[in-house]
């Protein structure tokens, strides 16, 4: 045996890998779903909505939290949740309701066509489906204020149907995982397409679940804990160092500033309001009186809007404006402030409430502002 022979003989072996390890440990295509759900078990997030595991879910309480998350935070949806879970315990119970209850138990949480939607919903499972929801996406999609997401998440996580709802989180993550170049929102279906291949053969509604908690907790938008991520080892975009830009989106485009005014007539212990049309904008809600919301409206054409009282000849300007930012526009209204005599009648349209009971009004936070700032 030759010199280099024995030291060949005496060197140590180097392991080999094993085949096709990207996929046994979830880096690779094949392996994910397994991996998410692996990492699902061990890191699932405690939620009031969300049953223990192994405990079937409650297709009312998903419907209602799907519902109130849009375009919403869990922390802010919690409360609502449990307040509303407690006031009404079934669908029945909620469609039963009136629609200004519902409204006034909603006050706060914004985007309220979603309260119209989730009461006209409840009225519709109620009286044309015995009280039980469609268990598919279709007829899901057929119930009031039911889109495509929200039909999705209820069909998988309270009937385990397999599909995949896609949120911003999980469109986070899909994204990330395969830099997804194209811009936002026409890169939804090919996200949704990715974002299918992550559901495992069982489970459906533990998949998405798991995406969702996944974005919210590791995949988030600055500063991902990519070291913690079940897919870190085949994330196209941590490997390129860019996981931040992603997804990518178009320019957001600014609405045009719209100005206004808002008039708080208090009468002894009780201030004026109204309730607004119940279609469009804050429909259905309360609110105080106010002028017209147009861009370039002047002051003295926002005033002149003012209501007509008995008694009432002379308005306070007060300092500064209530500023608020809708979806598609910003808004700033100047506020005036009035005393009414005591036995002052309410115009047309209009009703005296106790300023102690404001808060069992439906105000929406542009009107809790404007109270806050004439009243102060």
């Amino acid at each position: 045996m030759s010199i280099a022979d024995r030291r060949a003989a005496l060197a140590p072996r180097r392991k080999q890998s094993p085949v096709n390890t990207a996929n046994e440990d979830g880096a690779g295509p094949a392996g994910r779903p397994a991996a998410l759900l692996a990492w699902y078990d061990r890191h699932r997030r405690t939620l009031p909505w969300r049953p223990p595991a192994g405990t079937p879910a409650d297709p009312y309480a998903v419907w209602l939290s799907e519902i109130m998350l849009q375009q919403t935070t869990v922390r802010a949806v919690g409360p609502y949740f449990a307040k509303f879970l407690a006031r009404w315990p079934s669908v029945a119970d909620l469609g039963a309701a009136s629609l200004d209850d519902v409204l006034r138990m909603w006050a706060g949480l914004g985007y309220y066509s979603r309260a119209r939607n989730l009461h006209a919903c409840a009225v519709a499972v109620a009286t044309q489906h015995g009280g039980r929801f469609p268990d598919t996406e279709e007829g899901l999609r057929a119930l009031p204020g039911v889109g495509p997401y929200t039909a999705a998440a209820i069909a998988a996580i309270a009937f385990g149907r397999r599909t995949m709802p896609v949120d911003g989180n999980i469109e986070r993550v899909v994204s990330r995982l395969y830099a997804v170049e194209e811009e936002l929102p026409k890169a939804k279906p090919r996200i949704k397409a990715l974002a299918e291949t992550l559901l495992a053969d069982s489970r459906a509604g533990d998949s998405a679940q798991a995406l969702m908690d996944l974005g919210a907790t590791i995949c988030t938008p600055k500063k991902p804990a990519c070291a913690l991520c079940p897919f870190m080892e085949g994330c196209t975009a941590r490997l390129r160092g860019d996981a931040e830009s992603f997804p990518r989106k178009a320019p957001k485009k600014t609405g045009e500033l719209r100005r206004g005014a808002a008039f708080v007539v208090v009468r002894g212990d009780s201030v004026l309001v109204r309730t607004r049309e119940a279609k469009g904008l804050l429909g259905g809600m309360t609110e105080v009186p106010n002028s017209e919301w147009l861009a370039g409206h002047s002051d003295a054409a926002a005033r002149a809007q003012a209501p007509q009282l008995s008694g009432v000849t002379r308005w306070h300007r007060k300092a500064g404006v209530v500023t608020h930012v809708f979806t598609h526009f910003p808004l700033e209204l100047v506020v005036y402030t009035a005393q009414a005599p005591s036995g002052t009648r309410a115009p047309a349209g209009m009703r005296w409430v106790k300023i102690a009971t404001l808060a069992d009004e439906a105000l929406p936070n542009l009107m809790r502002k404007v109270l806050a700032h004439a009243l102060d």
